[in-house]
Order: structure tokens, then C-alpha cells, then sequence
């Protein structure tokens, strides 16, 4: 019995050894936090933010990580997007709240470590309280919808 028990441990140690053993075909993306390149985020959003992609494109079909750091008082206006958005506030103050106007008596306080899923077409607006950055992953191609074109900030001006 003894050496049935040696032989399984052994052998079931050799496969996790094999799975953990990175190859060629491995996906292995590793981003320490003072290693992040930020760049204006794109026009899409309201002029102030930082974007950082971490892993893929979010502009094109497939699989995305990017984070968005945003200054105190950043807005974003009620918007949808096409693609259930993962969120997980990484640093700072995170308010979020949902329908189609921005009613700052209605949000929901996300304080870091918060994560949230909001399905597709969900109409939802957000405000930085304090320097604060989310981390969004999904399925691309990521885009928004801001419910009154007029707060779409790729809107040509008058």
C-alpha cells in the first residue's frame, strides 16, 4: 500500500510539475505595478484620464486588460457598452450609478478591491473620488455608447 501511495504522489506530482512548466505555446504576461506604461486615453473618453493596456488590444476582436486612472473629481456621463465590462478598482474611489442621467444622490461608493460585472447595454455614469484607477478585462472590441450623443466627446464641436 505504501508504495501504491509513493507511486500516485510521485506521478501526480510530475503532472502538476508538467502543467506549471511554461512552454512555447504559453501565455504568460506578468505587469508589476511601476512597470505600467500609461498614455492619454483614447478620445472616446473625456478628456483627463490615463489608459494602460495590459494584455491584447481592446480596439479589436478578442480577449482584454487595460486599466484607466482617472483624477479626483473625473466624470464619465451615462453610457453603455456592446460587451458585459469587468471592473475591479485597484486604487482610490470608484462611484458608479445607473440609468440614463448622472443623479449623484443615486451612486454606489466602489472603494479598491470592489469588483463589479455590468452586462451589455446597461446604462451606467461614473465619477473619480480622488485619484483613482480601475482595472477593466473583457472581450473585444471595447467601445461605449454615451446615451446623450451630445456628451460623446468624439463629437465634432459647433
Amino acid at each position: 500500500m505504501r508504495c501504491l501511495l509513493t507511486a500516485v504522489l510521485t506521478l501526480s506530482s510530475s503532472v502538476l510539475m508538467a502543467q506549471a512548466t511554461p512552454t512555447a505555446e504559453s501565455h504568460v504576461i506578468v505587469v508589476p505595478p511601476d512597470k505600467v506604461t500609461w498614455s492619454p486615453a483614447p478620445n472616446a473618453l473625456p478628456p483627463g484620464a490615463k489608459l494602460a493596456v495590459l494584455e491584447g488590444n481592446p480596439f479589436e476582436a478578442g480577449p482584454y486588460t487595460m486599466r484607466l486612472m482617472m483624477p479626483g473629481g473625473y466624470r464619465i456621463p451615462p453610457h453603455s457598452h456592446p460587451g458585459v465590462e469587468h471592473v475591479t478598482v485597484v486604487k482610490g474611489t470608484f462611484k458608479v450609478g445607473m440609468g440614463e442621467k448622472f443623479d449623484p444622490s443615486a451612486i454606489t461608493t466602489l472603494p479598491a478591491g470592489t469588483f463589479a460585472a455590468l452586462d451589455p447595454g446597461v446604462h451606467h455614469y461614473a465619477e473619480a473620488q480622488g485619484e483613482t484607477i480601475i482595472q477593466l478585462h473583457g472581450t473585444g472590441p471595447w467601445a461605449i455608447t454615451y446615451v446623450n450623443p451630445m456628451d460623446d466627446p468624439r463629437k465634432p464641436s459647433p
